[in-house]
């Protein structure tokens, strides 16, 4: 028999989940060990629980930072390349106005590639692992999965049938 055990509880609204995450705290079970799956954006701080650490910032600065590195290599080095140098009238060789649309264009455009890919790193997309899902979370329902001992198994279900939780289940995990 395994110690611990997947569990999926069901909520029809947001207040009853978060009470359930803030109780499950309560009998013993870490943040780091429950999960609230919804259908709509739900953030850390509508369920009272710590924001989530990710890399994103980091990576789209690192992107900002080589966009504008492209942005200097096209504004002050790319014109000394040619073999003939292109000289307009009395305008310098490498005119401001322009070399700062240049600049601004591609630090945005490192920035914003290098973000979604961010993104997309960080959220394992796509996965083809079979995840612990429900069709209830399509239909608007709040899902809190969670990992306990098994021998608390009965008195968190009880917990949480009491604060409202429409089933509480062991999860499966399907193909999506």
């Amino acid at each position: 028999m395994a110690e611990k055990v997947d569990l999926l509880a069901v909520f029809p609204d947001l207040e009853p989940a978060a009470n359930a995450v803030e109780r499950l705290r309560a009998l013993g079970v870490h943040d780091d060990r429950m999960n609230v799956i919804s259908g709509v954006p739900v953030t850390e701080a509508m369920l009272g629980r710590a924001p989530q650490w990710t890399n994103v910032p980091r990576i789209a600065m690192g992107g900002a930072i080589l966009g504008f590195g492209v942005g200097v290599f096209l504004a002050y080095i790319a014109p000394f390349l040619y073999p003939y140098p292109i000289q307009v009238s009395t305008q310098g060789f490498v005119p401001g106005p322009p070399t700062a649309v240049v600049l601004f264009e591609m630090t945005m455009l490192g920035m914003l590639l290098s973000t979604f890919l961010g993104v997309f790193l960080e959220s394992f997309f796509p996965n083809y692992r079979p995840m612990k899902y429900l069709p209830e979370i399509s239909d608007g329902k709040i899902v809190v999965f969670f990992e306990c001992a098994y021998a608390e198994e009965n008195k968190i279900t009880d917990a949480l049938k009491k604060l409202g939780a429409e089933s509480v289940r062991p999860a499966e995990a399907q193909p999506l």
